[in-house]
């Protein structure tokens, strides 16, 4: 017989310590991305200091583990710094349950480890419920403010601005219209979108492919239409050459699909602000706050309303479970009314009631069901 593996006694930073090493080697194979390591290292940094970091991990309860939830979830939220926040409540239940799957993590690794002798996480609170299945704010833009969206960068680009006024962002409006045409279109994570490399591109003639690599190193090949195939080329053969001329000895910037002004790749954040300043040139009457998850929604919510299948837009959007795509999906003002009226037997009813109206003594024009 084979002697079951001997417990070892780690202390909650050694553990921890081991854990994100694990969690560096899976980031350089490419099974998790640098922003998925970043959270979980930030993660598990709080928690240890929430259990106390010379405590043997193995002692560690699942009331422990509550009681670390709840302090981490009643702490102030470190992304805003804004003093009139200072008396606000806690982090979200969002936020916290997003901790949890860390922690969750962590103790699985240290199971499998025999870092404890059972993983804590089974005895601990069920995680709060985030949100009602119909979201309240939409998140999603209509299909009206996608196209003013589209026309603006298109116009930026078609027509740029007199030399002497033109800003050195205002000059990268061939690379601003790309990004904003992909990320409407195919709807990919920004991480996505920043990390893609020339490389992940095939230009053919006939067609051109982009394999994104996404979640925990899968990928998926998305062809572009005839357009967006028309911007990238624009951009590949124009502008970005230029770029590139400016750092030619950063190797990962001669890799890059997208290249900031000064010619390094273009991180999430940069791709945040140049989606901020399209849509400050939109029309008035269709400006709103936009983000790059946003477009996402956008991307998955005008498809379906579109009629595209459900499972074809999960393929998309590189969605494992189409249960991930129903919770991207925002309401369509007038989307209900529209699906009756289309309905298979709306005719139907139609024929029928006028059918009844003329079998009728006397009967008067009646009013159609549907």
């Amino acid at each position: 017989m084979v002697a079951p593996p001997r417990l070892e006694r780690l202390t909650v930073a050694q553990a921890a310590d081991r854990y994100l090493a694990s969690v560096r080697v899976e980031t350089v194979r490419g099974v998790l991305s640098p922003a998925t390591e970043r959270s979980y290292a930030r993660d598990v940094a709080e928690l240890a200091r929430l259990l106390g970091p010379d405590r043997v991990l193995d002692d560690v309860t699942g009331d422990d583990v509550d009681d670390a939830l709840v302090r981490y979830q009643s702490g102030p939220d470190g992304r805003y710094t804004d003093p009139r926040r200072k008396g606000a409540p806690g982090r979200s239940t969002a936020t916290v349950n997003r901790f949890r799957q860390s922690v969750t993590r962590f103790f699985s690794s240290a199971a499998r480890h025999c870092w404890v002798q059972a993983d804590p996480m089974q005895w601990a609170a069920p995680p709060a419920k985030v949100r009602e299945r119909l979201r309240v704010e939409r998140t999603a833009l209509s299909a009206s403010a996608a196209q003013a969206l589209v026309t603006t960068v298109q116009e930026a680009a078609d027509h740029p601005g007199p030399a002497r006024t033109t800003r050195a962002d205002q000059a990268l409006a061939a690379r601003d219209r790309l990004v904003v045409a992909l990320l409407i279109v195919l709807g990919p994570r920004v991480s996505e979108l920043a990390r893609a490399d020339v490389a992940d591109l095939t230009r053919e003639p006939d067609e051109t492919r982009w394999r994104i690599v996404g979640k925990g190193g899968s990928t998926r090949t998305v062809a572009l239409s005839p357009p967006l195939a028309t911007a990238l080329e624009s951009y590949l053969t124009g502008l970005r050459p230029r770029l590139a001329a400016r750092r030619p000895e950063d190797a990962d910037a001669q890799r890059a699909l997208l290249l900031s002004w000064r010619g390094r790749r273009l991180d999430t954040q940069a791709i945040r602000a140049l989606l901020a300043r399209a849509v400050a040139r939109m029309p008035e009457a269709y400006r709103r706050p936009a983000t790059p998850h946003a477009l996402r929604h956008t991307t998955a919510t005008l498809l379906v309303a579109d009629g595209w299948d459900v499972k074809v837009v999960a393929e998309l959007l590189g969605h494992a479970s189409i249960a991930t795509t129903g919770a991207y999906l925002d309401r369509i003002d007038g989307e209900l009314a529209a699906a009756i009226r289309t309905h298979p037997l709306a005719d139907s009813l139609r024929d029928a009631s006028h059918a009844v109206a003329a079998e009728s003594p006397g009967a008067t024009a009646s009013t159609p069901l549907a």
